[in-house]
Formats: C-alpha cells, sequence, structure tokens
C-alpha cells in the first residue's frame, strides 16, 4: 500500500467516524449540559486510532460493514472516557487536552464524571442494540471482550497500577505492566473485534491479539519519546508533563535513544506476527509505520 492511500484510507474513515460519534450521543434524552459534555470531548480530536484498526482489520478481510462503524464508534467512546476521567484533579489534574481546555474545566468535575460514565455505558448499549445486524453470539463475545478490555484486569486496572507508581523508580517490566492494560488492552480489543465480526479463523484471532499487544507497547513507548522531543502544538498538551508529575517512562528507565531501541524492537515484533496472519494484512503493515512515524 501506498503512502498516499494509507492517508486516504485515514481521512475517509477519520471523516466518517468524526462525523458519526456526536450524532450517537446527540439523539440521547439526557440533561443537556451532560450532552454538550460528552459530545465536546469526542470534538476534540484525536487520531481515532482504535476505531481506524477495528475497520483496517474488516477491510483485510473483506467485511466492512455498515453497523461496523457505529461498534467502532464505541471503542473511541470508551477511550475518550477514560481521558476525561485521567484528565481529573483526582488523577493527573491536566488543564489541556489536544490544545483545548480539559472537560472538567469547561463543566465542572461532577459532570466530567458524568460524562466519562455516560460515554461508557452508552458503549456498551450500541453494541448489544437490537438494530444492529450482529448476531447474538457475536455480540455477546464483542460485549465480553469489551469489559475485560475496559476493566480492572484492563484499561482501569491499568491506570490504577499507574497512579500507585507516580513518584516511585519503576522496573520496566511494571511499566510494561501498566502500558499492556492502560493503553494496549483497549487497543487490542479495538483489532480483536474486527476479527470477530469478519469470522476470521480462530488462528488469525490468536495471532492478531498477539501483534495488538505488541502495538499496544509500540504506541505508548511512542508517546513517551513524543512527550520529551516532541512539538507541544502538534500534541496539544505541554511536553514534559510525564516528568513533572515524577512518573517513570521508557525514556527515563533507558534514555532516549534506549526507548528508541526498545520502539523498533516492538514495531518489528509486531509486523513478524502479523506476517503470520492470513487475509491481506498490508494496510495494518502501513498502519504500523504511522504509529512509530507520527508526530502527535
Amino acid at each position: 500500500m501506498t503512502e498516499e492511500s494509507l492517508q486516504a484510507f485515514i481521512q475517509k474513515y477519520k471523516d466518517i467516524i468524526d462525523k458519526r460519534l456526536p450524532e450517537l450521543i446527540d439523539s440521547l434524552e439526557t440533561p443537556p449540559n451532560l450532552k454538550e459534555s460528552m459530545i465536546y470531548s469526542l470534538n476534540a480530536g484525536g487520531k481515532r486510532i482504535r476505531p481506524l484498526l477495528m475497520l483496517a482489520v474488516l477491510k483485510a478481510y473483506d467485511s466492512l460493514f455498515d453497523d461496523a462503524y457505529d461498534i467502532a464508534c464505541a471503542a473511541e467512546m470508551v477511550h475518550t472516557y477514560s481521558l476525561i476521567h485521567d484528565d481529573l484533579p483526582a488523577m493527573d489534574d491536566d488543564d489541556v487536552r489536544r490544545g483545548k481546555p480539559t472537560n472538567h474545566k469547561v463543566f465542572g468535575e461532577a459532570i466530567a464524571i458524568l460524562a466519562g460514565d455516560a460515554l461508557f455505558t452508552r458503549s456498551i448499549e450500541i453494541m448489544a442494540s437490537e438494530t444492529n445486524s450482529l448476531s447474538p453470539e457475536v455480540k455477546i463475545r464483542l460485549i465480553s471482550e469489551f469489559v475485560k478490555a475496559s476493566g480492572p484486569e484492563g484499561m482501569v486496572g491499568g491506570q490504577a497500577a499507574d497512579l500507585n507508581g507516580e513518584g516511585k523508580s519503576l522496573s520496566l517490566e511494571e511499566l510494561e505492566y501498566i502500558h499492556h492494560h492502560k493503553t494496549g488492552d483497549l487497543l487490542t480489543y479495538s483489532i480483536v473485534a474486527g476479527a470477530i465480526m469478519a469470522n476470521a479463523p480462530e488462528q488469525d484471532i490468536e495471532k492478531l491479539r498477539s501483534f495488538a499487544k505488541a502495538l499496544g507497547l509500540v504506541f505508548q513507548i511512542k508517546d513517551d519519546i513524543l512527550d520529551v522531543e516532541g512539538d507541544a502544538s502538534l500534541i496539544g498538551k505541554p511536553v514534559g508533563s510525564d516528568d513533572d508529575k515524577d512518573k517513570s517512562t521508557y525514556p527515563s528507565l533507558l534514555t532516549l535513544e534506549g526507548a528508541k531501541k526498545k520502539l523498533a524492537y516492538h514495531a518489528q515484533e509486531a509486523k513478524e506476527t502479523l506476517s503470520k496472519v492470513s487475509g491481506n494484512m498490508a494496510l495494518l503493515n502501513e498502519l504500523t509505520d504511522y504509529i512509530v512515524e507520527r508526530d502527535h
């Protein structure tokens, strides 16, 4: 796949997701300030990596269908909820996200908390909806994967471990635990969900799970590197925020050069795993490079 066609894929499907996300909230009968808070963070931008990965897997098996866009949006809603809560004074206490005031700075802490809760529950409602064309068996499997990836053994557990690690010098193993769960599990869900909806062979699903696990580390190591040498105007938040919070990162443990070597190692690991999957994985291969080379 050429660079141009990769960019065309990203732009086309990112536009679809960007348009659909607020539509899935705007139709709700709920207090206006809660609705506004939910839509505010969904509309704040972002790379939409999780939906793009899900849709890329479906395209790899030539199985992309209309209802998949809403399932992809559900994954982005959970990611957005995690960011709203992550920014709260009780956690990272951030004032800026994607170049805009964080949700609680605009709507207050109480509504920000409720907006995060509402995005999570709305995402499950979307997957369970009787109006989508998925079979009951697929819905149950998707929701099971989803809540585990999002919950105490997944993203929430990773966030707790991240908070517990502040001000401490973590080992590389402890840092990888945080990143596998805080960042990696929802990425993994997005990829595995695409394979489940595409009715991919079980051996492919497990190989894609392994690919996604490596890709999650790639994503987070790159974030850590950008926090050191990125452009704040592109990242949308101050550079060096991890140091300010006294967090262990790949550059702090391995040096910046060591972190870059680790990034290359896990990217190669991801690609080697992907090469063992049936179907046309060219797009996922290119998206791996995109995650490695991104500047925000």
